[in-house]
Order: C-alpha cells, then structure tokens, then sequence
C-alpha cells in the first residue's frame, strides 16, 4: 500500500510541533499510541516511560525484530522566576550556548498549557563589545509578565519544561524547517512501517515504538531492549548535516538519501548488517550515503543489551539540529522509509541468524 504524501506531511506537522522535552514526552506518546493502535495487536511498556506497539507473527515461537525511534527532542527546564518576572532555565540535551538569545521559546505548564516568551537579547544600542556569548544559565525567558507573582499566577513553575515556539515551514518543493526532526522523523517512520505492513504477514513479532531520554545520555534504550529481548533491532534517528558548503567527508548531505551509518561515537555497524543493508538498498535503486558521526543512538545501549543484539540505524541528516530550526529534505525520508520497509520485510530466521552471528 501506499501512504499520500499530504498524509506524511500533515504527520511531520502534528509531531514536530508537539512538546516533548526530555523525560517530559507524554504529548508525544499519546499522539503515537493514538495512531498507531490501528496496526498492531497491543502495546508493551516500560517503567522508564517508552513504549511499543506489536504486530504478532502467527507462527509458533517467533523472533522478535524492534525498530526503536525516541520521542525527546532537546529543550530547557525552568530553574528560576526573577522578582521581574523574568524565567532562567537549564538545558536538557546538547546544546550550542550561542543561537538562543532573541528565539520565540515555548513553556509547558503541569496543566499542559502551552505559553510562548521571547529570550532576552542587548540590544546593539546598549552593548559594549566586551559581551561574549552567555552561558545558558545566564539566559532569561521574558513571556510579558511584570514580577514573579504574575508567571505564578499563569501556571508557570520550576521544573517546568520549555522548547522552541517553531511551526513546520515548507521551504520549496522538497525542503522544509522545523523543531524537533530530530527525532519525530523516527516517531514518523515507526507509524508509516506499521501502516505499510498493515496487510502483510511476518515470520516475526514485530516491535514498533519509541525510547525517552535519549537527548540526555540514551537513558531509555537499555529498558526498552531488556523488555523486549529483540533478535535484531533498527534505531531510526536524525543526525546532524554539514553540507552547508559542499560535501564533507561522510558527514550527510541533503538530498544525499538514507543514511548507512557505519560508525559513530557509541556503536560499530557490523559488516553483515552493513552488507545486508546495502544489498537492498542497491537492488531497490534507494538513494543512500554512508555516515560517520562523532555522537551516537540508541543503538549505543540496544546493542550491548542482553548477549548483544545486532543493531543497524536507518536515520536521515538534516541541518542545524539541536536548536530552534532544522532544515531536511523530504526525499531522504521516503528514501530511508523504503528501506526500512524492504529491509524489515525480507528478515526470516535465517537472514536474522546471519546477522546475530557473522
């Protein structure tokens, strides 16, 4: 079957727009939860907060096969109310201390109201060129409120969480910006396998869903892989591009297709995970590029769990991740969403043997 593009799209919309800092990503949750119920048979959790939708083989004693997204994007957390009505925060994720002065940023309440404010900025007017760039600490939320009695007053309090205020634009034909592809993109992708394997068979149960914490050290993956046990896991996730001007090494490329990742700071891809996935990828004229990244997944903690799981990523690249805007290119989703299709269709035990033990 196949999915209307306006439908992937109005998709990238609702979960890039939600709120979903850190430990924080219930919205999130009961958004995917909703839509994915359709397609599988019941839902498993762990006590960390992820969760996982299954589609249940009908043959006896089955493989399980995960495909784990996380559903955090990176944010702040309120840590004081000025007597001026001003909100300080602390960051939850890696993030630069330069890009945020001056950004539209978004609180949410503990009674999931959602209240926009601006981040301080000197105007050039009262600068004396001796002002470097502030530590987030030192960064001030300003949501119009003149002491700290009138941010009580709307619900806002310490421990609350904030993201960027950032709607998904459509920059041309294939181009779009937004907050949070990284990783509602793996949110997406777990919900349209499971719609495109709607009518299909599997020799395996089936394990679609989403880890929390992972922008904060890949502090879900480890629960949700003991719960699971998987034979063989995917982790679909965003990484950063470096394109901006030209090509750098293995370091993605917009419009360069799905990525291969072959190594990063938490896991090596093991060569017949990498071979497996590249003999599908050329078969099916999938576009794709091999990626090196300094930082790591999920797939860091999935694949030491247990005895080891063999563990692949199927992610995209996009642009300036980790801040207000990401720009990415909707063909490298499809690409990466074929893949992921093919690649998790065609398992059998044999295949999964293949790639537990060579």
């Amino acid at each position: 079957m196949n999915i209307d593009q306006q439908t992937t799209i109005s998709r990238i919309k609702t979960l890039t727009e939600l709120h979903g800092a850190p430990g924080f990503e219930d919205n999130v949750k009961d958004y995917l939860i909703s839509a994915m119920e359709p397609y599988v048979d019941e839902f498993v959790y762990n006590r960390m907060g992820g969760f996982y939708g299954v589609k249940r083989s009908k043959v006896a004693n089955p493989k399980r096969v995960m495909v784990a997204a996380h559903m955090d994007e990176i944010g702040f957390m309120i840590t004081n109310i000025s007597k001026q009505g001003m909100i300080q925060f602390t960051n939850l994720g890696g993030v630069a201390t330069d890009i945020w002065q001056g950004q539209r940023l978004k609180i949410k309440t503990r009674n999931n109201e959602e209240i926009t404010g601006v981040v301080a900025n000197i105007p050039k007017h009262f600068r004396t060129g001796s002002e470097g760039a502030p530590k987030i600490e030192d960064l001030m939320l300003d949501i119009g409120c003149e002491d700290d009695a009138s941010v009580i007053a709307r619900g806002v309090q310490i421990g609350d969480t904030i993201v960027p205020d950032t709607p998904l634009t459509q920059l041309s034909d294939y181009r779009f910006a937004s907050k949070a592809w990284d990783n509602r993109y793996g949110c997406l992708i777990g919900l349209e396998l499971l719609e495109l394997l709607k009518d299909e068979t599997l020799d395996f149960d089936l394990y679609v869903g989403a880890n929390v914490q992972e922008e904060v050290g890949l502090r879900g993956a480890r629960a949700a892989a003991e719960l699971i046990d998987p034979d063989v896991a995917f982790v679909v996730d965003c990484s950063p591009a470096n394109d901006m001007k030209g090509k750098q090494n293995l370091s993605g490329e917009l419009g360069g297709g799905t990525l291969i990742r072959i190594k990063d700071g938490t896991m090596l891809l093991k060569p017949s995970f990498r071979d497996y996935l590249l003999e599908i990828a050329n078969d099916q004229k999938i576009n794709h590029q091999y990626y090196i990244s300094p930082g790591g997944t999920d797939g860091g903690e999935i694949h030491k769990a247990r005895i080891g799981i063999p563990t692949a990523v199927i992610g995209v690249c996009a642009r300036y991740i980790h801040s207000t805007d990401s720009v990415f290119d909707i063909r490298d989703y499809f690409a990466a969403r074929h893949l992921l299709y093919e690649a998790t269709k065609r398992l059998d035990d044999d295949q999964i043997q293949t790639l537990q033990y060579k």
